[in-house]
């Protein structure tokens, strides 16, 4: 991770301390105690999944309104999902689905969980995102362009709303209402609350939305843990960095590096004392495999969520920065488990999340 980790071990070493009391906490009395946090972690089963959304959706949007939210495309791929032992999704959505039908979209969740329940799989939810194109619109989404990876995918609440306090009273119903709905369902594993804040170049101008988030979610306190992921160690996202960690009940993380970085990573945010919950891993061309990292956070008993399951409308088995617009089979794919068929795209790799989730042939 070059000074990625050298960064860390810095920030490692002082945020256990004093600068860990120096860190703004949103009401310190209901941010889960290291025990807390322990003792819930101790009750799952070791948590297996991957960043989901159906292959007939571009976004998430197209995932969760009323027009295109297709259940039975969701049932068929939980279905392979749970076949490979897997028993959690990291599942994204949207306050514009929201605000376009709030009745219907709460309705919309409670089928997906509904169908996730049945296939033995605890998805967690993911709220607000900082990456990839930044005017949602609700209505009919765009096509998918030939082979860009997640060419539709939209930021949530958006830029430039993403600061645009205005906004924030809408935002803080949205979150709350879905919090309230769900806050006890034990369908739902845990809520992350704000997907690689910073991302797209807005580094700290994502604190003031984040430390939103985290209030509106400690005010509602659910029952699941909430928590917002790492996913960048440099110095400038150390301000974020900071709060993510004070304030999150388990600590999630996203890595890409090859094993050897992944592990140096797991070892540090261990300091911390909390359960570690990687919610995204896996692109073949950095290295990042199932063969070689699964066993890993196995080992480690870190959750494991890949990103990408099934070849779709996202494209992300296309590489971030290796386009193909002709739309060419990539000779390694990036992310993705199964082909549109269900046919897995690597058979050893299925075998593997098999034997090591131990599902049952």
């Amino acid at each position: 991770m070059k000074f990625k980790i050298l960064t860390l071990i810095i920030a490692g070493v002082t945020l256990t301390t004093a600068a860990f009391s120096q860190s703004k906490v949103i009401s310190p009395d209901k941010v889960w105690t290291a025990e807390k946090a322990d003792e819930w972690y101790k009750k799952q089963p070791w948590l297996v999944g991957a960043d989901y959304i159906p292959a007939t959706a571009i976004n998430q949007l197209e995932m969760w309104q009323a027009d295109t939210f297709d259940a039975a495309t969701i049932n068929k791929e939980l279905g392979w999902a749970e076949g490979i032992g897997m028993n959690t999704m990291r599942v994204f959505l949207h306050s514009l689905a929201y605000k376009a039908d709030p009745a219907g979209f709460k309705s919309r969740i409670n089928q997906f969980l509904t169908i996730a329940d049945k296939h033995h799989i605890r998805p967690l939810f993911v709220f607000f995102d900082d990456c990839w194109n930044k005017v949602p619109q609700i209505g009919k989404q765009p096509a998918k362009k030939l082979g860009i990876h997640n060419s539709g995918w939209m930021q949530d609440p958006g830029d430039p709303a993403y600061k645009e306090t205005s906004g924030y009273p809408a935002l803080e119903t949205y979150v709350k209402d879905i919090l309230k709905t769900f806050s006890h369902d034990k369908r739902i594993l845990l809520w992350d609350l704000y997907n690689e804040p910073g991302n797209s170049g807005k580094v700290s101008t994502s604190l003031p939305l984040l430390i939103k988030i985290f209030t509106w979610a400690r005010e509602v306190n659910p029952e699941q843990p909430v928590t917002a992921g790492l996913w960048n160690w440099s110095e400038k996202f150390s301000e974020l960095n900071k709060f993510q960690l004070a304030n999150s009940d388990v600590i999630s993380y996203h890595c890409y590096d090859n094993p050897a970085e992944h592990l140096r990573t797991i070892e540090l945010l261990k300091l911390f004392g909390r359960p570690l919950v990687c919610t995204e891993y896996m692109a073949r061309p950095r290295n990042s495999t199932f063969a070689n990292t699964l066993p890993i956070l196995k080992k480690q008993n870190v959750a494991a969520i890949n990103w990408g399951f099934v070849d779709g409308k996202t494209n992300t088995k296309y590489a971030w920065s290796a386009p193909m617009p002709d739309g060419a089979e990539p000779a390694l794919w990036f992310h993705e488990i199964f082909k549109a068929d269900g046919t897995p795209y690597k058979k050893e790799e299925t075998d593997l999340i098999k034997e090591l989730t131990a599902a049952k042939p």
